[in-house]
């Protein structure tokens, strides 16, 4: 259990950043953002985690943290570019499509065939998503585009992390992960993107957006998902994770950014419904399964040796 509430926990925190990478790339590109988040985080988790250093140069963690670092850059990268040319509500909805995409690329990779729980409950969360974050505004642009394509790579990534994370030290190979993002930003940055001037007049407020970003939505928030990935099935994972839309939009009501609409209260029944049905619903037929069987052993530890019930005792 504590492993699933660390990734609500993560989709708590990213639910709450939606409107600030909306305002922040108002004046910082994409690449650049992502270099200042992700490095900071990368020397956080190394200054917090130093007790772990034996694992910092192995190179198992270096290599994987690459890998997973690849995948999130992308993901991360065309999310950003994305959001530029829609709305937060129907980025957090395109960006959840992931849930859909992962029980069949673990099967892909894990040769697990996605159950017939799996698949109702990521067709409950996407529809239900749906309604939350659409607002009639169904339109497809670029930034749409670009956005669904985010999604496949966060579909990757946690399937490369629920693949390759056991047995491995997760706080180290969340620093390299980070490490390699903010050099994958940097190169990009350079080759495409303006140098960050604002950086020499950066009021305030935009300095604790950028602190949000980094501390809470970077390092703490993909760090809880990374240890709830390394130890629960990439499906249930996945459907978890989408909950970061629904809690975009409740903060956007709560903010004064969106009107609160019996569309949006009908989307978080479905995906609580969706919920239920990954996690609860199996749960119940096992512990069903389990105590027929149960009862089946201990009708047949009352017979006797040669067949014949056993004689009850008054």
């Amino acid at each position: 259990m504590i492993y699933r509430l660390l990734i609500v926990a993560a989709t708590v925190i990213w639910g709450s950043s939606f409107v600030i990478v909306k305002d922040v790339t108002t004046y910082m590109t994409p690449a650049w953002l992502l270099f200042i988040r992700f490095l900071g985080a990368s020397l956080i988790l190394a200054l917090v985690f130093l007790k772990y250093r034996q694992f910092y140069f192995k190179k198992d963690h270096i290599l994987y943290g690459a890998l997973f670092g690849l995948a999130l850059f992308t993901a991360y990268y065309v999310q950003t570019q994305g959001i530029i040319y829609t709305t937060p509500g129907k980025n957090a909805f395109l960006t959840g499509t992931y849930c859909v995409m992962v029980p069949f690329l673990a099967w892909a990779v894990t040769k697990r065939r996605p159950t017939k729980f799996n698949l109702l409950a990521a067709f409950l969360c996407i529809v239900g998503v749906g309604f939350i974050s659409l607002n009639g505004d169904a339109g497809v642009n670029i930034g749409d585009v670009l956005t669904l394509g985010c999604a496949v790579f966060y579909a990757i990534h946690i399937v490369l992390v629920s693949k390759f994370s056991p047995g491995r030290n997760i706080f180290v190979l969340t620093m390299w992960q980070f490490f390699f993002v903010a050099v994958l930003s940097a190169v990009v940055g350079l080759v495409s993107e303006p140098a960050p001037a604002i950086l020499a007049s950066m009021q305030p407020e935009q300095f604790i957006q950028l602190a949000y970003l980094t501390v809470a939505c970077t390092a703490l928030a993909l760090l809880f998902q990374n240890i709830g990935q390394a130890n629960i099935p990439p499906a249930s994972a996945s459907l978890l994770l989408s909950l970061e839309s629904p809690f975009g939009v409740f903060f956007s009501v709560l903010a004064g950014a969106e009107v609160l609409t019996g569309q949006i209260v009908f989307g978080f029944v479905l995906v609580f419904a969706a919920i239920v049905v990954s996690e609860v619903l199996p749960e119940k037929m096992k512990g069903k399964v389990e105590a027929e069987a149960a009862a089946e052993d201990s009708a047949k530890q009352v017979e006797a040796p040669d067949g014949a019930p056993c004689a009850q005792v008054e």
